[in-house]
């Protein structure tokens, strides 16, 4: 041990006055250095593997300066999982995204596997990984996805590792194909650039949902020591266990993804040219491949956001769903090069944002909910020209999230196919999807509103690839006919009936003000109370998934499974609109989705979408009380 390590241990060699949190630190410090130290009563024994000084330096930097405040949030809670995995700021503290914390989550994973599957061993361990990175934290997907093989080929499993940054809906694809026992794709999607994540796929190629979730974080908690080998990320090099799957699957997944392209002699004469950007992230190889085998020539890529960048820096934020403001120089390369239609992938290429010119020279950026609309009726038209006459319509189904738009249903109400409800999240979409497959049934298309699209069932998750060549045929065909999408999108609506949404949100730091948002609903004039209106807005249903209740049913319980670890109320209007308040689950945001749903003949458009902004005043102002809750508007 040189001087340097000596000195550093007679500094944390020292109490912060809270046993907790003392244990805590010395936990991390114990698990997460080289050298031997004293801290809070605990030593550890020295390890031959370096680990990672950065995060350790700042624990003992935190240490150094008394901020204990910071110290217990970051040591005295630990990552849970949400909508997406674990997910969290990459940094040091068990909360926090870093090497330490995915080790223990994969020695978790270990145990929980060996426990579900006699084979685990002979069926393996699928592990992806996108291009996120930090510097202050010696942090990268990269790193964290070769510590995920390490652990796993320590204890004899066999690991197929992308050797390259791959797609999102490459790992769970991958762990179907290669009939793997579970896999992970370290990846924080479309959030900040600080950010990282840990997303679990299930075997049957679907993110993990409860009870495998909670049963999981059991086996962390009895696992939070590293055992040997756990940080030798060197192992994905000399271990025999290691597979290299990229190959293979990226070769099968574009040989599916022909199954659902419908006409690709049309695609090969198309004059329509694409802009596409994959927003400094994985997409651009993959969207150029799904291209050439749906017959197109390549997408224009936009040459600043083609490369991976883990700062992002050419984006204020990694996210297409904001909009114009983010798509900015796909829109002027779309110009430029007399392009109509733009496709963005987000940086894993798990989602896809649109954009078409319009003939008055403006740009149209479709939501989520209006692309759903256009997926929903080119899947359903495409399976009728291509079935036989035996296809029985009832036999299809398609689903959604229950804070996306109901156009679905509408669409099935008339053409005479299931549309099913799932909860928020496409792990629910994922798992349902496979229940039903599993039942003979056909599965079209599936979606959330915060533009995820799920085009066939090769993948049981959201494709950001898939929909993007999927919406390039679409545009292709219309072309054909002198449509635009946006043309196209106003047939659906007036055939089916218009359906007007809105989804946006607020910003808010502090849980315990989200906490009182939500509790304030619940006991909104007396306890154990819901709003019966919301400023001049009767409302005839209320809907509380965290608590289980529903004022529409006879025994006021929800039909949708109870969440209790997130917040979310949906209120149902007289006038028709439906409107959800809801927690994100991977970010600090309080969401709001409201959507007026009118019949077929009733199509003032104009109406509707004033009547829909009234509504949503009234909510903000009566319901979030964001002045009066700190919380922080949307920047647009």
């Amino acid at each position: 041990m040189g001087d340097g390590d000596v000195n550093s241990n007679l500094l944390i060699a020292r109490s912060t006055g809270d046993a907790q949190l003392d244990k805590a630190v010395g936990q991390w410090l114990s698990w997460d250095k080289l050298s031997e130290i004293l801290f809070g009563g605990l030593t550890e024994n020295a390890y031959k593997v370096k680990k990672n000084p950065k995060t350790k330096e700042q624990i003992e930097n935190l240490v150094r300066n008394g901020m204990n405040k910071e110290l217990r949030d970051r040591l005295c809670c630990r990552l849970t999982f949400g909508t997406a995995g674990l997910r969290s700021a990459m940094g040091a503290g068990f909360c926090y995204i870093n090497d330490l914390t995915v080790i223990q989550s994969t020695q978790g994973m270990y145990k929980y596997l060996e426990r579900c599957f006699s084979d685990f061993r002979q069926r393996g361990f699928v592990v992806g990984y996108d291009t996120r990175g930090q510097v202050t934290s010696s942090c990268s997907s990269k790193r964290l996805a070769k510590l995920t093989a390490a652990v796993l080929l320590a204890k004899g499993v066999p690991v197929y590792l992308f050797s390259k940054y791959v797609p999102t809906p490459f790992v769970p694809y991958a762990v179907r194909h290669l009939k793997a026992a579970a896999g992970v794709m370290i990846t924080a999607s479309h959030n900040r650039k600080e950010d990282n994540g840990y997303k679990v796929y299930w075997e049957n190629g679907a993110q993990i949902t409860s009870p495998h979730d909670k049963e999981i974080l059991k086996c962390i908690e009895e696992c939070v020591e590293p055992w040997n080998g756990s940080w030798n990320e060197n192992l994905v090099d000399t271990s025999p266990l290691t597979r290299d799957p990229l190959e293979e699957i990226s070769k099968i997944y574009m040989e599916d993804l022909k199954k659902i392209c419908y006409h690709r002699e049309l695609n090969t004469k198309t004059n329509l040219k694409f802009i596409h950007t994959s927003f400094h992230g994985v997409g651009h190889d993959y969207v150029q491949l799904a291209f050439k085998a749906f017959g197109f020539k390549p997408p224009i890529p936009v040459p600043e956001q083609k490369d991976p960048d883990p700062d992002f820096s050419t984006v204020k934020c990694p996210n297409p769903e904001e909009g114009e403001s983010v798509l900015e120089l796909s829109l002027r390369l779309a110009e430029k090069e007399s392009a109509r239609v733009v496709v963005a992938t987000d940086p894993d290429a798990d989602r896809l944002a649109v954009a078409e010119l319009q003939e008055n020279g403006r740009w149209k950026v479709f939501t989520g909910n209006e692309l759903a609309a256009l997926f929903g009726w080119w899947m359903f038209r495409s399976w009728k020209a291509n079935s036989s006459k035996e296809a029985d319509v009832k036999n299809v189904y398609m689903l959604a999230t229950t804070v996306s738009s109901k156009i679905l249903k509408a669409i099935a109400r008339k053409e005479g196919f299931h549309f099913e409800e799932t909860l928020p999240g496409f792990k629910w979409i994922g798992s349902r999807v496979k229940d039903l497959l599993d039942n003979g049934k056909e599965v079209l298309f599936a979606f959330e509103e915060s533009i995820g699209f799920m085009c066939g069932t090769s993948v049981l998750d959201k494709d950001g690839v898939s929909a993007a060549v999927v919406i390039a045929e679409m545009a292709s065909y219309l072309e054909t006919k002198n449509l635009t999408l946006a043309q196209q999108l106003t047939e659906i609506y007036e055939m089916y009936g218009y359906h007007i949404s809105k989804t946006s949100y607020f910003l808010c730091y502090e849980p315990p003000t989200i906490k009182r948002v939500f509790e304030k609903l619940r006991n909104f004039d007396s306890p154990k109370s819901y709003p019966k209106s919301c400023g001049a807005y009767g409302i005839l249903h209320v809907r509380d998934v965290t608590t289980g209740y529903d004022s529409s049913q006879l025994n006021k319980k929800s039909v949708l499974p109870m969440s209790k670890n997130s917040q979310m109320i949906t209120f149902t209007f007289q006038n028709g609109c439906v409107a959800t308040l809801r927690t994100s689950g991977t970010e600090p945001k309080i969401k709001y989705y409201a959507e007026m749903c009118a019949q077929p003949e009733k199509s003032d458009k104009t109406f509707l979408e004033e009547l829909l902004q009234k509504v949503i005043e009234a909510l903000i102002e009566n319901f979030l009380e964001p002045s009066k809750n700190g919380l922080i508007w949307r920047s647009m």
